[in-house]
């Protein structure tokens, strides 16, 4: 019998607990969760908001690629906790660092993705982490990237021209209604990089609240072709349910100007 997919659905996968190692010297929490019976096609290694405005590895788009996309799509999914950052996982070592010393958390985890023999390696970025990628991400290793929300805040122009450079592939997915970049802005600054995608997402708003599947969606046409789209609203099989009380209020405050504290831990980070 068919169930649908709620935003806490956990579908079936293997998922493992990890720790990055950056270069200097910091441990981050993470999580890898890959398909329960088979080798992946393709990997997202994920990066997510702002921490100090409460994005987190569990950032409510991030968590439901890694709760659906390893059964739904053939996906390896990578997300962890940028230094500083908290969430139900533990907390990584070390400090916000306003786009700084990220540089070497944005390497560990393209590093471990590397020797993990992860496949066909995909950055996913959401807001914060779109900077992120845009400034620390063109790597050898990586065959492209998709930004949600891109608001260009950190980034500079010699960090699109590396892209440009680069020839990757690289999509912005960009909400009608953003607080930060919106469609038509976002395909004049996007110009700097002749290969990039800039979609415009009819009614989205910055949070992807209500849109977290129109997300999945063009993320999974981009990364696993193979895979037709829309991805399926229900599943036919075991179902877990995991517990999202706990960022209610993170989602909402996301991008506020008064930050918010990480929530209660259940297990040591």
């Amino acid at each position: 019998m068919s169930t649908p997919i709620r935003a806490s659905s956990i579908l079936p996968g293997h998922r493992e607990d990890i720790e990055l190692h950056t270069a200097d010297g910091l441990r981050l929490v993470g999580e890898l969760a890959r398909p329960a019976d088979r080798e992946p096609a393709a990997t997202l290694v994920c990066f997510h908001p702002l921490p100090t405005h409460g994005g987190m590895m569990d950032s409510h788009v991030l968590r439901k690629a890694a709760w659906r996309l390893p059964a739904l799509a053939d996906l390896a999914v990578l997300r962890f906790n940028t230094r500083g950052t908290s969430s139900l996982r533990g907390t990584s070592e070390g400090a916000f660092d306003g786009a700084v010393g990220e540089r070497f958390d944005v390497a560990a985890a393209i590093e471990y993705a590397e020797f993990a023999e992860l496949p066909k390696i995909w950055l996913l970025g959401w807001s914060f982490g779109t900077d992120l990628i845009l400034k620390y991400g063109c790597d050898p290793a990586i065959e492209g990237a998709v930004l949600l929300s891109p608001p260009l805040r950190f980034s500079a122009p010699d960090d699109l021209a590396t892209w440009a450079e680069s020839g990757k592939p690289l999509t912005a997915l960009v909400p009608e209604f953003d607080d930060y970049l919106r469609p038509a802005e976002a395909r004049e600054r996007f110009a700097a990089i002749p290969q990039a995608e800039v979609v415009g997402v009819d009614g989205a708003k910055h949070l992807w609240v209500g849109d977290a599947e129109t997300a999945l969606d063009e993320v999974v046409r981009r990364v696993n072709p193979a895979v037709p789209v829309p991805l399926p609203t229900t599943w036919d099989g075991p179902m877990e349910a995991g517990d999202v009380s706990a960022y209610a209020d993170r989602t909402v405050a996301s991008f506020a100007d008064t930050p918010v504290p990480g929530p209660a831990q259940n297990r040591a980070g």
